[in-house]
């Protein structure tokens, strides 16, 4: 089991494209049920959300990131009749597309998305804000600009090995904003995401992702926090929104969904391998924190794979 809690939650980045945009231009994109990421790669242009109609400019080296529950709007400015993303035409060499009037580049944007298929979303989606805005000027910024500049120095000059290379850099555009996320804590919702910027308990977090077989106790987490048990289960629940062995119990049933979802391995051996000596004790447990029963569960992945 992996003890870094961020690296075993990260799912898939893919990166599917960009457009370039001239003159008066807009287009609605819509994350559907998948994280989206936006990067500014020249120029600047304006964001609205459809739920709330309120603009965010964004600026050159800014990156988005979207829960992917309400689409939204790129534009020049507001105002303008939004083209939907479906109907732009994109070229099948650059997988760009064009916006707007004229030959002028004004503005160029880089877009991807990230699978939440290998969890559901449940640890990512739920531990970050609706929108994540990164400001090119902010100081933990600095490398997402490098990354931003190779992904469209990668996307003009299509070298062999480009879809590869485009791949890794939006993995590392992805994990690179998360670590911005974790430098201002107080701006995320509580989960996971916010114990772990925590110093102090992100030692117990990193036990039960580490070993989350391992029948932990609340003295044995408050320990690794260096606190009493009572200030520790406070500060887990107003960072993570949940008790701490609620929050193991959650990890867990997180982990068996994915892996009925991934692999054959008998319900008795995911159950052990995730706490329970007993299967009919997992399979309750599961069934109270997903609604269905595993192999039920097996069953409807499957048939939906």
């Amino acid at each position: 089991m992996a003890v870094d809690p961020l690296s075993d939650a990260l799912a898939r980045s893919v990166f599917s494209g960009g457009f370039t945009a001239g003159g008066d231009w807009a287009v609605q994109l819509r994350g559907r049920d998948r994280l989206k990421v936006n990067a500014v790669v020249q120029g600047g242009c304006v964001l609205v959300r459809d739920d709330s109609g309120e603009p965010l400019r964004l600026a050159e080296g800014d990156v988005v990131i979207s829960d992917g529950g309400q689409p939204y709007t790129l534009c020049s400015r507001p105002g303008v009749e939004p083209t939907d993303s479906d109907d732009v035409v994109m070229d099948p060499e650059t997988r760009m597309g064009r916006l707007g009037q004229g030959d002028a580049v004004d503005v160029a944007c880089v877009s991807g998305h990230i699978d939440l298929s290998r969890d559901r979303g449940d640890l990512l989606r739920r531990a970050l804000p609706e929108l994540v805005h990164v400001r090119a000027d902010s100081a933990e910024a600095g490398v997402l600009r490098w990354l931003i500049g190779q992904l469209a120095a990668e996307m003009r000059t299509r070298r062999a090995g480009v879809e590869f290379v485009t791949a890794q850099l939006a993995q590392l555009m992805f994990v690179q904003v998360l670590r911005v996320c974790l430098t201002d804590a107080d701006g995320l919702p509580p989960g996971w995401l916010r114990a772990l910027a925590d110093d102090r308990l992100a030692p117990a977090l990193r036990l039960m992702h580490g070993d989350p077989a391992h029948p932990w106790q609340l003295a044995e987490l408050a320990r690794a926090a260096a606190m009493s048990r009572t200030t520790f289960a406070v500060r887990f629940k107003e960072a993570a929104g949940v008790p701490p062995l609620t929050y193991l119990l959650n990890w867990r049933m997180n982990l068996a969904a994915r892996a009925l979802r991934q692999d054959t391995a008998p319900v008795g051996t995911l159950a052990r391998s995730v706490g329970y000596t007993s299967e009919s004790a997992f399979s309750n447990a599961f069934k109270r924190a997903v609604g269905v029963a595993p192999r039920r569960y097996r069953e409807e992945a499957l048939a939906r794979s």
